[in-house]
């Protein structure tokens, strides 16, 4: 797939590294401000060919990725996620048109298959863990749009969980609130393991809205300092 030179690097002056280092000095409330109004075009493409801006794997994507970047992971096949760590602001988004069309699977024997340490969004994906969490929330502001999150059955469901989070932060003040650890759920599947949510930091569950269909049940909710 051939991706376009965004139209800022066309026009732009001052060198890349500064580029980077004015996205990295934003904040994360303002990081996704921006993220959501901006159109999902992707900067990254994750297929099976060797292309200029498409790689073979989510991994190899993430590490090639500038902050800010969109990464669209192909339609149809098996996409394999173990303990990918995630520390810069990116956005991945599922080719297809329904989230089932794209699948992160996570084996067992790791952690969880995203592993988040910034501001970042997740939108129209499959993950699937076979043993652990789908995602790990370290640290940052992680938005979860119109996703399938699956903890497969196992003799050891007790530890499964579709999301689970470490973030502890000292107490914000409400100025601060909207820069600080959080995850945020909305129009998401959550199937199997012992719990959809697993906290062991300062985060709480909060603004809890389930939908109930005959073929599943689809969450709003939110993760942030009370």
């Amino acid at each position: 797939m051939e991706v376009d030179e965004p139209k800022w690097k066309k026009l732009a002056k001052c060198s890349e590294n500064s580029i980077n280092s004015s996205i990295n000095n934003l904040d994360d409330g303002c990081l996704m401000h921006i993220f959501s109004f901006l159109s999902p075009i992707p900067d990254r493409s994750i297929k099976n060919h060797s292309e200029p801006g498409v790689y073979p794997s989510i991994e190899t994507a993430v590490s090639a990725a500038r902050p800010g970047d969109t990464i669209q992971i192909s339609a149809g096949g098996i996409h394999r996620a173990s303990n990918i760590q995630i520390k810069k602001p990116l956005c991945l988004i599922g080719a297809g048109e329904l989230p089932d069309d794209t699948t992160l699977i996570c084996s067992g024997g790791s952690d969880s298959a995203l592993e988040f340490l910034s501001t970042c969004k997740l939108a129209n994906l499959t993950v699937r863990s076979e043993l652990g969490c789908c995602l790990l929330h370290r640290s940052g502001r992680l938005t979860i749009d119109g996703c399938i999150l699956q903890c497969e059955s196992n003799p050891l469901d007790h530890l499964s969980h579709a999301i689970v989070t470490t973030a502890s932060s000292p107490v914000v003040s409400s100025v601060l609130k909207n820069s600080s650890d959080s995850v945020s759920v909305s129009r998401t599947r959550i199937e199997g393991g012992a719990k959809a949510v697993l906290t062991s930091g300062t985060l709480s569950l909060q603004r809890v809205r389930v939908i109930c269909t005959r073929a599943s049940i689809i969450f709003w909710f939110n993760i942030e300092h009370s």
